[in-house]
């Protein structure tokens, strides 16, 4: 008999923990190998993690709602089996949704590095997760605000563990070795940095109810925090006479379900002209890295959608300049009904580099959305709503009764000046108006 440890897989490379869901297998209890062992969550993506081996549970190292850093031990199975070819590769997380399945150790190997790619968490009261391409565990985060260690401190910081990160003795003595800070010029002291901004604590009254938030709440939160912190935003607007549109999707809409079986809503129209005017805009397609900027090749559409939760997802088109507008309906509407129902796989959530939010959904005019990092730039669309209009003729100005629509337009000031973020709305803008209110599809 032999005994192996079952560790908490590599599940790409910005994936650095999960959250234990729920244990499939009790302590002395047999199991069969790629049987699923226990449930695991990474970012908005369910995952099981199966048994490398037949054998027999022996030890559970976490429980449930614990979160454990990737490559951590979170279990010990006792097997027949030989420990070296048991610990051969490390278990493929499965969605939630996929059936066992046998597959030889090349192939579980290459769907590990390939697995889930979760959005980047925030920081820890203002050290992120991720700095250079090295992952930051919450504890050394902990030690470092406590302690005053700057992000550039710990980025230069020769790490002891895994890959190279720096592990709990490695911070511990760098403070124990660390010189006093000089003191501050005059410049510094003119101009002092910030320092991060904390909660506030909020005391509960008689009869209010306290809601625990759940997991998907908490991302989405540091998320949106982290953005806040990193780009400063600027929202520009522009109003968009949409009236060509609504009267062509009116005319075309029953026809087209009846041919295709698929609804056509407003949301692919708008993200057919978001990707026309990325490809001559393109520095709007951008991440930054540091002091780079990274122009991306690919076109990836993220689009926002509210599930029923309450809680918001942002599944991804990817490669959207490739689809038509039939093709982009089908693919909207995909990925929107599967995401209600929890369907989506992890690459469907990954990879996108601008994303469209119809706030126009709940009947708001316009918003002011946060970008979605590392994207630097996002849209809403608002509601369309009927106005009176003047419309120029070549008989002269008249009052009209037009489709119209704000469009909100937030973009990463470092990198996006007003004039490319302006210019770039109001081109969306003009090929909304443009279209062709006589278009076959």
């Amino acid at each position: 008999m032999a005994q192996i440890e079952l560790v908490m897989p590599k599940m790409g490379e910005s994936v650095a923990e999960a959250t234990i869901i729920k244990w499939l297998v009790e302590e002395g209890q047999k199991m069969e190998a790629e049987e699923s062992v226990l449930e695991i969550a990474t970012d908005k993506v369910d995952s099981e993690v199966p048994a490398p081996a037949d054998g027999v549970l022996v030890k559970k190292m976490f429980g449930e709602n614990d979160v454990v850093e990737v490559g951590q031990v979170i279990a010990l199975i006792e097997t027949e089996q030989g420990a070296a070819a048991a610990n051969e590769v490390a278990p493929e997380p499965r969605s939630s949704e996929e059936k066992p399945k046998n597959q030889d150790a090349q192939t579980i190997q290459e769907s590990v590095e390939t697995a889930v790619q979760a959005v980047n968490g925030t920081a820890t009261d203002g050290i992120p997760r991720e700095s250079n391409g090295r992952f930051y565990s919450p504890l050394v985060r902990s030690i470092a605000q406590t302690e005053g260690i700057s992000l550039s401190e710990l980025d230069a910081l020769a790490g002891s563990g895994r890959e190279g990160r720096v592990t709990k003795a490695d911070i511990l003595a760098y403070i124990a070795n660390r010189k006093p800070s000089a003191p501050p010029t005059t410049t510094e002291r003119s101009a002092p940095k910030p320092s991060p901004v904390k909660p506030m604590e909020v005391s509960a009254g008689a009869g209010d109810e306290i809601i625990e938030m759940d997991r998907m709440r908490k991302l989405i939160a540091d998320h949106m925090v982290m953005s806040k912190q990193v780009a400063p935003h600027v929202t520009s607007f522009v109003e968009v006479d949409v009236t060509r549109i609504v009267e062509w999707r009116n005319r075309v809409k029953a026809e087209f379900q009846k041919r295709e079986g698929e609804k056509i809503t407003f949301t692919p129209i708008f993200i057919e002209a978001l990707v026309q005017a990325i490809k001559e805009f393109p520095l709007i397609n951008v991440s930054v890295n540091g002091d780079s900027i990274i122009k991306k090749r690919r076109i990836n559409i993220g689009m926002a959608a509210a599930l029923p939760s309450g809680n918001l997802i942002v599944p991804v088109i990817h490669d959207a300049d490739q689809l038509n507008l039939t093709g982009l309906t089908k693919k909207v509407n995909d990925l929107a009904a599967r995401a209600r129902k929890n369907e989506l796989k992890p690459e469907e959530i990954q990879g996108g580099t601008y994303t469209l939010t119809n706030v126009g959904t709940f009947g708001n005019l316009l918003g002011t959305p946060i970008i979605n990092q590392p994207q630097v730039a996002i849209m809403a669309a608002g509601a369309i709503v009927k106005k009176a209009s003047v419309i120029e003729t070549s008989e002269g100005d008249m009052i009209g009764i037009r489709h119209k629509m704000f469009l909100s337009h937030s973009y990463d000031h470092r990198v996006v000046d007003g004039a490319l973020g302006g210019r770039f709305v109001r081109r969306v803008a003009d090929l909304l108006e443009a279209f062709d209110g006589d278009r076959e599809i």
